[in-house]
């Protein structure tokens, strides 16, 4: 039956307490992030979970928030890395960055490289050190984290200098001098204009595959690094409770990875062609999830409700222009994925940029571009012209020279005057 569960996962949750009374009538509701919350553990546990956590095979952990609520869950140790791992091996323009043993260079959000320094203090006994060294910020031997700052805007020379150097160290394991960079498609972006900024671009080693994993990349920025690197810049989307569930190939085309799970969606409002996922998954078998609303939004090829034409994931279901208060756009809900297409076509020198709204008739996009340059007038007035018809509200543009991250590391894109 449309929307359920297949049999084989019914029978893997049927002990779990939250599915009690769905495996008795045999309905499946949606799985809202509340509904896991409340009775949180109690309405997890079984016998099996609870020798699990007594003997180290499970473990209490936080989803990864951007600017929302962060969910707590229970997984196994290394349950996301195992599934990049996994999904890396498999990939096929990258595979053989893995094949070859090429170290993993991480470059994300400074809570990434905070949580690695914290788990190896952890490991010593002791706190971590305000300033964790290359060896404290290794994750396992295959992995290691650079970013020791929020906001990677403000990144000086020495930082810059002391990325560049620990890339060269990761990378002098390979009989080829070969490495596989994994990041945030901002922090890249960054991290490639502070360096020719500063003259140290022609001593940056580049990667031999790159991966962005962490948050929505922008077209603009996915353009920007595929300009600078002369290998395949692929995605991964996933999440801390799901793991990876799709990448995409070197020309950016989505294929499913979904071992152990299925993916539903449905449209997030009436008419809509833009879908929530629904995801039913036993990969993880302390906290399986059935018919789980992950909080992403897609657009397929057609526009149909199929899982397998998936052309691209546009952002999070609870930052929809149209979400809460949010007056919708002037053709329906606006997702962050609609608004970079306006922004990229027609401008590439666009870095990053954020909406602001106010009420129901105004909207303010604050943009920074690669060069620091505004847009020249013309550009200006077509982008204002642009996401005015997409909002539905009067726009104006903002050319600005920072933009800042959030206190998570990553980057809004709607600042809405709720």
């Amino acid at each position: 039956m449309y929307g359920q569960p297949p049999a084989e996962f019914i029978e893997q949750v049927r002990d779990i307490p939250i599915y009690r009374d769905s495996v008795a009538t045999g309905r499946f509701p949606v799985l809202e992030k509340p509904e896991i919350a409340r009775g949180f553990p109690d309405n997890w546990m079984t016998p099996r979970l609870a020798k699990a956590l007594a003997e180290g095979e499970a473990e209490y952990v936080l989803s990864t928030g951007t600017n929302h609520a962060r969910m707590q869950i229970i997984r196994p140790p290394y349950f996301l890395l195992h599934s990049y791992y996994r999904l890396w091996s498999e990939h096929p323009d990258i595979a053989f960055t893995w094949e070859e043993g090429c170290a993993r260079v991480s470059l994300t959000t400074v809570l990434a490289t905070e949580h690695v320094a914290r788990v190896n203090a952890a490991k010593r006994g002791a706190r971590p050190d305000p300033v964790p060294s290359l060896h404290d910020r290794r994750l396992d031997g295959r992995t290691v984290y650079l970013n020791l700052r929020l906001d990677p805007a403000s990144w000086e020379r020495a930082d810059v200098e002391r990325m560049v150097a620990e890339v060269h160290e990761a990378r002098r394991a390979h009989p080829r001098g070969r490495y596989h960079l994994d990041c945030s498609g901002y922090h890249l972006a960054h991290l490639v204009l502070k360096a020719r900024q500063w003259g140290l671009w022609e001593h940056f080693p580049r990667p031999a595959s790159i991966v962005h994993a962490y948050e929505y990349t922008p077209v603009n920025v996915r353009r920007f690094l595929e300009r600078h690197f002369d290998c395949p810049v692929v995605d991964l989307f996933g999440s801390t409770e799901l793991g990876y569930l799709y990448y995409s190939d070197r020309h950016g085309r989505y294929h499913p990875h979904l071992d152990r799970m299925n993916v539903e969606l449905l449209p997030v409002a009436p008419g809509s062609d833009i879908h929530s996922l629904i995801v039913s998954s036993v990969r993880n078998p302390y906290m399986p999830l059935i018919r789980y609303r992950s909080g992403d939004c897609v657009r397929t090829l057609d526009g149909t409700p199929d899982p397998d034409r998936i052309e691209r994931f546009c952002g999070r279901e609870q930052e929809l222009l149209g979400a809460g208060a949010l007056r919708a756009g002037a053709h329906g809900p606006v997702s962050q994925g609609d608004l970079d297409d306006c922004v990229a076509g027609i401008s590439p020198a666009v870095f990053l940029h954020r909406l602001r709204v106010s009420g129901d008739l105004e909207a303010r996009l604050s943009y920074t571009t690669f060069d620091s340059a505004p847009l020249t007038a013309s550009a200006a007035t077509e982008l204002a012209g642009a996401v005015g018809s997409l909002t539905g509200r009067r726009c104006v543009l903002e050319h600005r020279r920072h933009i800042p991250v959030g206190r998570s590391g990553k980057y809004a894109w709607l600042d809405g005057n709720r």
